[in-house]
């Protein structure tokens, strides 16, 4: 497979569901993916960490490379560590990440992640609960299991379809390669 690479397997999820679990209505808070972003619009998120609004100045919101803690993410300990834990295995710097719940029978439209800041990173999907995730990237399909730590290249047209009969939960975030962090400027230290 060219556009998927599963990382690891058997990942124990239960903490992290627990901990999303204990936020009321956690999914329920923020409707901009639903609103902004047209293929995006059956998915619910929670941001945990967002684009810096204040280096936006000329550039597209697609090109902006720093990122941050939202606000709503201290509730989040457990995935925050996380996903440090994750960058630092990688050898990367953390940038965007959400959590991202499909309700059954809805789907991810196909698309390709354009810009520079998506350009320069690598996309990861941790499979937090799922009966059989479905996705798409260029000619190849995977079905992604709960406990797994995918990258896939969304350079290429992808799109995702919960065919399964409860919500599938992932942790999707996104790595810089410290390498090319210095390059761009952002240092070793989001």
């Amino acid at each position: 497979m060219r556009y998927f690479k599963l990382l690891r397997n058997e990942i124990d999820t239960r903490t992290l569901l627990a901990e999303i679990a204990a936020v009321d209505s956690a999914f329920d808070e923020n409707r901009g993916r639903q609103q902004k972003i047209a293929v995006q619009r059956e998915a619910l998120a929670i941001p945990l960490r967002g684009l810096r609004a204040s280096k936006i100045g000329t550039r597209k919101r697609r090109d902006v490379h720093e990122s941050r803690w939202t606000t709503g993410a201290q509730r989040f300990p457990l995935a925050r560590a996380f996903l440090e834990r994750v960058a630092a295995q990688e050898d990367a710097l953390l940038s965007r990440a959400k959590i991202v719940s499909l309700p059954p029978g809805h789907k991810v439209y196909p698309h390709v992640d354009r810009g520079e800041y998506y350009r320069l990173r690598n996309r990861y999907h941790f499979v937090l609960k799922s009966t059989g995730s479905w996705m798409r990237a260029g000619d190849e399909e995977v079905r992604m299991r709960t406990g797994e730590l995918w990258w896939f290249d969304n350079d290429q047209e992808h799109e995702a379809c919960n065919d399964g009969d409860t919500d599938r939960i992932h942790l999707i975030f996104d790595l810089l390669p410290l390498e090319l962090a210095s390059k761009i400027g952002l240092g070793t230290k989001f």
